[in-house]
């Protein structure tokens, strides 16, 4: 495709997306002077796409209502980057309430493509395989979703009715810094009015949506991500745990991540290096202990549980059962393990 078509394709979808472009704009994005995006647009209209010209201030070209889009044209990659997207974001849970949706876009575009495109990308998708299964997670409404970016994007209060994990239903005000998806979920983030602190409420127990009037400051900070994983790591759990670990952030990281601890730096002693590995202060809170054990064995650094009692009993039974393990004796894998005295 040579690159004066390539544009005058990019002009038509640019125009598709909506609204009135000005010239200025247009050859801005195309990367043109003004008289060519004017050839380009005599071009689309000799191909009987009805271009209109808008006089005005605010004036330029913009498409007629209820243009019906020509077919669909995307290269090998491109589709491919289309379908693979669709498939993992429905194994991931990051679709909307319609499940169908994904289902019904993938036939839509499979069939305006180029048989022997189409053909391909059938034959990949027979042969993809996946090892995990694809999760059954509680997908969020559309119109939720589309009503709170568009609440984030202007700064806009959003009234929501919300259910909690346990059946309580409310009504809030929320100022929204951001929507972020985490382990095939939908969360959206921001101040409750009502109480005026940062919450993180999940948006498939968001039964509505209503734009308020009004508008609000994002706070400066951490970004939306951040304050999720944060909000993560500080919820109400049955267990508080507080250890001290040698090592770096990036090892501890590993093996606890943002949304499960946080870290701090502890004090270093008279004479420590201050550029070297050093104790960090770990905070985390579960509802069960089992995993924390492993998770400590797994990082293979020092460490210091200054609580819960519990952990130390967890991790003092482990490293006995991993020692009785190390003794065992060479045996046939066919029978029963003969545990050492």
């Amino acid at each position: 495709m040579s690159r004066p078509t390539g544009r005058v394709l990019t002009l038509l979808e640019l125009l598709q997306s909506g609204g009135t472009r000005t010239v200025a704009e247009l050859a801005d994005r195309l990367g043109v002077e003004g008289r060519t995006v004017r050839r380009y647009v005599d071009q689309l209209i000799d191909l009987d796409v009805p271009v209109e010209s808008v006089r005005g201030r605010y004036g330029g070209y913009r498409l007629a209502p209820g243009y019906r889009l020509p077919p669909l044209m995307l290269s090998d990659d491109e589709a491919l980057a289309v379908l693979l997207g669709l498939v993992a974001g429905r194994r991931a849970g990051l679709m909307t309430t319609q499940h169908a949706a994904t289902e019904t876009a993938s036939a839509k575009i499979r069939r305006v493509l180029p048989r022997h495109v189409a053909r391909r990308l059938d034959t990949l998708l027979e042969a993809l395989a996946f090892t995990d299964r694809p999760g059954a997670f509680d997908a969020p409404d559309a119109g939720v979703l589309l009503t709170l970016a568009d609440a984030v994007r202007h700064r806009r209060p959003v009234s929501i009715r919300y259910t909690d994990r346990d059946g309580r239903r409310s009504e809030r005000t929320l100022h929204a810094y951001g929507i972020v998806a985490h382990r095939g979920r939908w969360y959206v983030t921001g101040r409750d009015a009502g109480i005026d602190e940062d919450r993180t409420f999940r948006l498939d127990r968001i039964a509505d949506a209503r734009t308020l009037p009004g508008s609000f400051e994002a706070p400066e900070g951490p970004d939306p991500a951040q304050r999720v994983l944060s909000g993560f790591a500080a919820a109400e759990y049955r267990h508080e745990v507080t250890l001290r670990i040698h090592g770096t952030a990036e090892q501890i990281r590993a093996h606890l991540p943002a949304g499960v601890a946080s870290l701090e730096e502890c004090e270093p002693a008279a004479g420590e290096d201050r550029t070297a590995e050093r104790w960090l202060r770990v905070e985390l809170r579960a509802e069960r202990l089992d995993w924390v054990a492993p998770a400590l064995a797994a990082l293979d650094r020092p460490f210091v549980i200054d609580r819960p009692d519990e952990l130390r009993d967890l991790v003092s039974a482990l490293a006995g059962r991993l020692a009785s393990y190390a003794r065992m004796p060479a045996q046939p894998v066919t029978g029963p393990p003969r545990w050492p005295a």
